[in-house]
């Protein structure tokens, strides 16, 4: 029995590793992200700092990683009134900064 439930306590830590917690709104919807090549004609609105977990009691994939502080950015320069993000750095430990700017 006891066998059993470590199984299935293993089982929910592998799954919940790959899924996503953070949903894009509807105005990160209309965020892109860009590269500094792309917003020469664009104004800065700010910057944003996104954070999410990179562990779950286990390493979280890269990818759901970046792929979370991603929708987090954009979901945040959508508040700002701003329509681009460009990455300041890579991500580290569940960690990445944006610049917000209004290109439209």
């Amino acid at each position: 029995m006891m066998r059993l439930i470590l199984v299935v306590l293993i089982l929910q830590i592998f799954l919940l590793g790959g899924c996503t917690w953070v949903k894009l709104t509807e105005g990160g919807a209309t965020v892109r992200q860009a590269t500094e090549a792309d917003i020469a004609n664009c104004q800065k609105v700010g910057v944003v700092s996104a954070h999410t977990k990179d562990q779950v009691v286990v390493n979280r994939s890269d990818n759901k990683v970046r792929e979370e502080l991603l929708v987090l950015a954009r979901n945040e320069a959508a508040r700002l009134d701003g329509d681009t993000i460009v990455a300041m750095a890579p991500p580290r430990e569940g960690q990445q900064d944006f610049t917000a700017y209004k290109c439209r």
